[in-house]
Parts: structure tokens; sequence; C-alpha cells
């Protein structure tokens, strides 16, 4: 009359055979290629003690026997690490009497009550002894439960037919303490599948066999193809049942625990966190040194640098500030930016504590430290509220130059969104750099601040900023009205309420004042990128040919490349085009060179990434913004991989030509500024007023200033996971990218031609590593992809005649890719077996297409050029 959980019979031993294996493999290896290890025992059970007033309460004894450890694969001799090992040196003497002590288990109802084993027991044993105990878990009867076991606390579904049960863990909800952080954004994250299902097999009211599977898939969510699966599996098969011991007499299990051995100790059977030590790992110096030659900033550009880069945070990570601070100290001016930035990255609070030491912001000549610092906390890939509250701290106090002032409070923007992000919006230190940022900006007075406020807000996106970033849109002059505008254009649609669609259709309309073309243009874009209504779009159209000159271009160009690229609002554009009124010969055939086109860089099973190209001129044929994008998707989620806008105002009378309406007391101006993975950094200037430009063009070099160079972490995810049969796994994916992005501008009144030039030259180097390490053996995988490319884009605008002559071109150079996997098993003596497997192939270069007008100036552009001397002035 059982129905609730297995019995077992008095004065009975039964005997079974127990083994453990372990795989770790690519997610689409087949098994028997896997590396890993196989832990087979003995396993003797039999009863002690039976509740008198419930049977259903009963106390059994486990014990392992008889341990062997091999090889789950067949492996020739030279390759078998455990070959001529007795399992007492594989496992150590201590180890393996700590193994084969008994445990006691008492089962009320099937379920687990109580797992007594002897304390200061090693934690890798006793966890062996808890995935065994797990296993004679089990209720008979269908239906839900919540069970604690070696994974925790977890939900359970039994499925119970005759004498089979199946018992279904899902291993996502279980309650378990581990440590771990996962990527900010989703394409730069790993995804995890876990699946764990045990079958038992029931004979005379007791377990015959279990078999017990437990599945952990990573998957690298920007390319599938690279992961990492280990499987644990357990079985368990009675063997024979003999004539044993009798009952211990008893009303209470405490005393029945106390006569069989008052050593015994309830503990919980949830696994407890173990690591092991590393044996002959080399200090952070020693480490330091190995790598130091591949960190010069000339070398930043290749992928030995990045590789360099992600293996020295593994580093830092395990240190303490005092060896970080050591290296800091000891390290010369060329290297220390690169070590700033890993510190950085690492973000422990030792590392944080420590770097903070270092840097003083009241010294102005470790200004490219400080930045490099900054900037390293705005990639950051899983910020904490300390870093946001140092950098608050700092904000406040006494800072030697106004670039770092700046450059700080955008980067606490970027923070404060990656916390709001992570469910961190209410926290005391984002709640104060909040108020902050939003105070300040109300209350600023001079243009600078404003600015910096402006950026910091670009960075955070926060809702409650919308009102106060519309206000400067609409009614601010020049810069502090752009950057507003493009503020809000970062925003998702869904918080671009009915208030701001109707402020963005006042300024592209000019129904209160006369705005710029570039804020105007960037209204358009607002408008027509979230979900336009018929009459908006209308209207945007029938304004096209009383627009000023090259916005006439502009506009057209951008209506185009919405039906073209099929963006959200091309079926809205496509129904009002059916109107005569808007979609006539005269509007569609506006001239000019001002353009706008977007386009695919790759388009992949898992990620695609897209660039769009616009470029405004005024209308005398000076740049007045070129913009270009880079964006990666993939089926939930985007990433603003890079934005490089190149912005200049002013320049007419250089060439004593008409500004256009709205900017004839505009200030000569030209600059940079960048977006690089959703965090907006300090725009850069290359010249400021007339005196500045003519001094500037006057010694022009055509040197490129550099806009960013560094090493930046981009994938950083580090989980472990608790299997069933005892053994810890960790599982790490790291992503560097070297980068360095460089940008120029050169005039030349003699030939009447500009020429803005960008560079980006980047090397990505990603590292997995899975592993399953139970004190005597280690087995896991390591995975590497690494790749070098750079991309230059480069116009050409040529203005002796109207209209005037655009060349751009956009090119990526052919770039080798190479991606290696390494199986590895060792034994902690040093005994290891590796295999490795690798693959190189060469990505092909590419000149992107662009638009059909653009490749026919390009010829006229360069056809002249072996002419030039009749059209100078």
């Amino acid at each position: 009359g059982h129905t609730t959980g297995p019995s077992l019979n008095n004065d009975k031993l039964y005997k079974f055979a127990y083994s453990a294996e372990v795989y770790v493999d690519q997610v689409k290896g087949s098994l028997q290629k896997s590396a890993g290890y196989r832990f087979s025992s003995d396993v003797d059970v039999n009863l002690l003690w039976r509740n008198p007033e419930n049977d259903d309460d009963q106390l059994i004894k486990i014990t392992i026997r008889d341990v062997q450890v091999e090889n789950v694969n067949e492996r020739p001799a030279a390759k078998n690490i455990f070959k001529g090992k007795r399992t007492e040196k594989i496992i150590g003497k201590e180890h393996l009497e700590a193994l084969q002590r008994p445990i006691v288990v008492e089962l009320v109802r099937g379920k687990v009550k109580n797992f007594y084993s002897y304390q200061n027991e090693p934690g890798f044993t006793q966890n062996i002894k808890r995935g065994l105990a797990s296993l004679f878990q089990l209720q008979l009867h269908s239906g839900a439960a919540l069970e604690v076991d070696i994974s925790g606390k977890c939900n359970t579904t039994y499925h119970v037919r005759q004498d089979q049960v199946t018992k279904i863990k899902s291993l996502d909800s279980c309650e378990i303490e581990k440590q771990g952080f996962t990527s900010h954004n989703q394409i730069l994250d790993v995804n995890t599948k876990v699946t764990s299902a045990t079958v038992y097999v029931l004979e005379d009211s007791f377990i015959k066999s279990v078999k017990a599977e437990e599945n952990y898939v990573l998957l690298l969510n920007s390319r599938r193809k690279t992961g990492a699966k280990i499987v644990s599996k357990q079985r368990l098969e009675q063997k024979s049942v003999q004539s044993g011991p009798g009952l211990i007499a008893g009303k209470q299990v405490a005393s029945v625990i106390k006569t069989l051995d008052s050593s015994y100790v309830a503990m919980p059977l949830v696994a407890e966190p173990v690591y092991s030590q590393c044996r002959k790992c080399p200090s952070l110096s020693e480490h330091w040194k190995s790598i130091r030659e591949h960190m010069y900033p000339e070398k930043l550009s290749k992928a030995e640098a990045a590789r360099s880069f992600l293996s020295f945070i593994q580093n830092i990570r395990k240190a303490t500030k005092e060896e970080i601070l050591q290296i800091i100290k000891s390290e010369n001016k060329e290297l220390l930016p690169q070590v700033v930035d890993a510190v950085t990255s690492a973000q422990t609070p030792a590392s944080l504590e420590a770097i903070l030491e270092f840097l003083d912001f009241k010294d102005a000549s470790t200004f490219v430290l400080q930045e490099r610092f900054l900037y390293a906390c705005g990639f950051a890939s899983h910020p904490s509220e300390m870093l946001l509250q140092s950098l608050t701290a700092k904000f406040k106090g006494d800072i030697a130059k106004e670039e770092i002032r700046e450059t700080l409070v955008i980067v606490m923007g970027a923070l404060i969104r990656k916390l709001c992000d992570r469910e961190g919006c209410k926290l005391p230190a984002v709640m104060e750099a909040k108020r902050l940022i939003l105070n300040r900006l109300e209350k600023a007075k001079k243009d600078d601040n404003v600015k910096m406020y402006l950026l910091a807000l670009k960075n955070a996106l926060l809702p409650e900023a919308i009102p106060l970033l519309l206000k400067y849109a609409e009614s601010e002059e020049g810069p502090n009205s752009n950057l507003a505008a493009t503020a809000l254009q970062r925003y998702d649609p869904s918080f671009l309420t009915k208030e701001v669609k109707e402020t963005m259709n006042r300024i592209y309309h000019q129904n209160r004042k006369i705005h710029e073309k570039t804020v105007r243009t960037t209204a358009a874009a607002i408008i027509l990128n979230s979900n336009p209504s018929y009459m908006e779009v209308k209207n945007i159209l029938l304004s096209i040919g009383e627009l000023p000159l090259e916005m006439n271009k502009y506009m057209l160009s951008m209506i185009q490349d919405i039906i073209r690229f099929e963006m959200p609002s091309s079926k809205t554009v496509r129904k009002v085009l059916k109107d005569m009124r808007a979609h006539n010969y005269d509007r569609f055939s506006k001239m000019g060179s001002s353009s706008a086109y977007s386009g695919y860089i790759t388009r992949g099973p898992d990620v695609s990434s897209t660039y769009s190209l616009d470029i405004l001129y005024s209308g005398s044929g000076i740049l007045r913004r070129s913009n270009l994008n880079i964006r990666i998707f993939d089926r939930n989620a985007e990433l603003h991989a890079s934005q490089v806008v190149i912005e200049a105002q002013g320049l007419e009378s250089i060439i004593a030509a008409t500004p256009d309406e709205g900017e004839e007391n505009l200030d000569s101006f030209a600059g940079m500024s960048a977006i690089l993975f959703d965090v907006q950094l300090r725009p850069v200037t290359f010249f400021q007023g007339y005196g500045d430009l003519m001094s500037k063009m006057l010694s022009a070099t055509g040197e490129p200033v550099n806009v960013v160079k560094g090493l930046i972490l981009l994938t950083d995810y580090s989980q472990e996971i608790q299997l069933q049969s005892g053994p810890r796994a960790s599982a790490e994916f790291l992503g560097g990218l070297g980068i360095d992005i460089s940008g120029g501008m050169e005039f030349s009144l003699w030939y009447r031609e500009s020429k803005t030039n960008v560079k980006n030259r980047v090397t990505m180097f990603i590292a997995g590593n899975t592993e399953v390490d139970s004190f005597f053996v280690k087995t896991g995988m390591e995975t590497t992809m690494e790749v070098e490319t750079a991309l230059d884009f480069i116009s050409t605008v040529q203005f002796s005649q109207y209209p005037f002559l655009v060349c751009m071109q956009m090119d990526r150079v052919e770039s080798p890719f190479r991606r290696y996997v390494t199986k590895y098993e060792s034994l902690p003596s040093g005994r290891r077996y590796t295999a490795r497997r690798g693959k190189v192939e060469l990505l092909a270069g590419n000149e992107y297409p662009l638009h059909q007008e653009n490749s026919d100036m390009c010829r006229k552009v360069f056809g002249e050029k072996t002419d030039s001397s009749s059209n100078w002035f």
C-alpha cells in the first residue's frame, strides 16, 4: 500500500553498480569524440531504521566502495592520462578514504528530509555523495513538486507509469548560490539551454535502476556555431539483494544516529561551493611580463593584442589590490594606457580600488590615462553601483582638465543606463547621479556645461529627461539644439510620445522659428522612424521643393532609402506616394549632392549588420554633416556598434559664398563625434573659430586625428554550473576588441576640393573555456576566434561648379579569420591530454556599392583629377 515513496525491506543489503560520466564538446560534437571522464564504484544500501509510527519514514545507509576513475571514451595508451595509475594515486589517499565513509539519508515519503555525513570532509567528496544521495529521492505519483537536492531548490515534475517513474527537473528554476555575470547587450552575450531528466525502474517497491542525464548547451549569440555543451550522466543498477544487518531500535531519528556514530552531522543536501587551488599558476607580474610586448600602441589592431588583453583581465580578476598597483606603478608611459584598459575592464572591487588610488584627477599630466579609465568604465560589461558612486564622488571633487570633467559626466550617463537596464534605477547611487545631471542641466549657464550634460543624457536615455531635451531642441540655438535632437533620436520609438512628435513637426516645418538644416533633418528622421501617421509623411513630402537647395535633395534621398531598404515606415510612405500632389516629377527631380543610403555589411543566420551613410551639404557645397552608422541586429536585439559624425559649419566665408537661411551667424567650426557600442564618446574639435581654422589650414598636414584607440571588453560571460553528479563546471566566454579609429578633414583652396577620411582599424578575439573540475581531474574545451579587419570611409568634394561633385568610398580590406578548438583532460600531477583542431579562412575584401549616383560622380571626380589644372579659381 505504499503510494508515496519507495520502501526498503528489513535485514537486506542492496548491492548497486554506480557510474557518473561527464562529457565536454562542441554543441554538435558526438559524445564518442568528447573530452571527459567516468567515475564508477559499487554502492551498498541498507535500511537502518523505520519509524514505528510512520513506516514511510526510513533511515538508509549508503556506502561507496571500489572506486575507479577512467576515460569516458576509448583512448590509445599514449593518450590515456589514467593509464597505469591506481585510483588512490589519482584521487589521493585522504579523499578516497572520505569517499568511502558511509552517509545516512532520512527518506520521508520518498523525499530526503535529512542528509547525514561527517564534518570536515573535503567539499569535493561531500558533493559526490550528495549527487548519489539525490538519486534516491522520488515520489510514486504523477504531479509537480518543489524539491531540494544537490542542484538547489528546484521545480520538479513526475510522470508515473506502472513501475517506471520519470522525473523532469527545471534547472533554470533552481535556487542555489552561484557566482557569475553576463554581458550588458544580448547580442554580445551567451545563450544557455539546460535540461535534466531521470528515469527510475522499480521492483518490489524499491529502486531496480536509475538513469539520469543533464545537458547544458551554451551558444554565442553573435555566432551560434560557436559554443559548448556539457553532458553529465549518472547510472545506478541493482546487482543483487543479500541478507544484511538488522534494524536499530529507537523512536527518534536523533537517538538512532547517535547510536550509529556520534560523529554524524545533519548537512544541507544542496551542493557546497568548492574551488580547486591552481598549482603552478604564474603570478600577475609574471603573466604581465609574458604578454607585455603585444600591448604596445602600434600593435593594438593585431589579434595577439586582444588575446593578451583577455588573458590579462582573467588574471587581474584573481589578483589583490597590491599586486595590481605594483604593475601600474612600475610600467612605462607607452604601455600604461593598455594596463588601465585591462584593470578597469576586470571590474572587481580590488581592481577598482587600485586604479582609483593610482589616478589623480587633480593632475593634468595623466590626462590620457584618466580618459582611458573613464571610457573603459563606460564600456563596462556589468558595472556595479560602487563604480557609479566612485565616479559621482570624483565629479564633485577637483578635476584639473575640463575635458576629463566632460568625459566623466558623459560616462556617468552610460552607467546610469546600464544599471537601469538591469533593474537598478532605484539604487541610491543611480538616483543621486540622475538628480545631479538633471538639476545641473537646468541651472547650467555656460554653453559648454549645457553640452556636457546633454551628452550625458544622450547616454542615459532617461524617460524623465525627454521634456528637458524637447525644450533644448526647440528653443536653443546651434550645437545645443542639434545635440538635444540627436539625443531624442537615440530613444526607443515607444518613448516618443505625441508631444515629442508635435515638437519634431514644429521644428521640421519651422512653425515657431527658423532652425538649422542639421536640426530639421534630425527632426524629420525621428518622425519617420517612430510609426508616422499618413498626414505626417504627406506634410514632409509636400515640403520637398520648398526647402533650402541641398536639403531638398537630402530629404528626397531619405524617403527613397526608407522605401528601398524596407524600413518600418515604408508602407505609409508608399501609401502617400500614390497621391500625385506629393509624388510628382517637379518634387522628385531636385538637384544636389546630399544623400542618405543604407545597406547590409553582412547578412548571417545569427546576426546581420547594416551601415547607413548620410551626407548633408550647405548650398555652397561645403560639408555640413556626414554620418556613418553601423548597427548589428539579431532576432531580438540591436546594438549600435558605431557612429562617426563629422560636422562643419560657418565655412562659407573661406570661399566667399552665401550661407543658407538660418545659418548666417554661425561661428566657423569642424569636429567629430563618435558613438561606440552604444556609448556616446566626448566629441573632438578639429577647429573652432575663423582664426583657428586659418592657422590649421595653412599648417595642415592632412594627418588624421585619433578619435579612439584602445582595448575594449565586449563579451563578458562567466557562470558556474553545479552538476547533479557532484562536480562543479564553469563556462567563461570573453570577447575583446582592439580598436583604432581616426578621422581627418583636408582642404585645398587651389583645387577647390575637400576630403574627409575616417579609418576604422579593428581586431576581435573571442575566447571560450568550458571546464568540469572534480579535484582529481579537470576536463574541458577551449574555443578561440580571431579576425583583423579595417573599414575606410573617404568622401571627396569638388566645389568648383554646381552641383558640386561628391565621391564617397567605403572599403573593407581582406581579413584573415581563424578559429581553434582544443579539448583537454588533465590530472593535478600535470599529466595532460589535448586534441586541437583549427580552421583559417580569408574573408574577401569589399567595396560597398552605395548608390548609383555616387558611382557616376566618382567616375567624374577621378576622371577630372588627371586634368585639374584647368578648373582652378
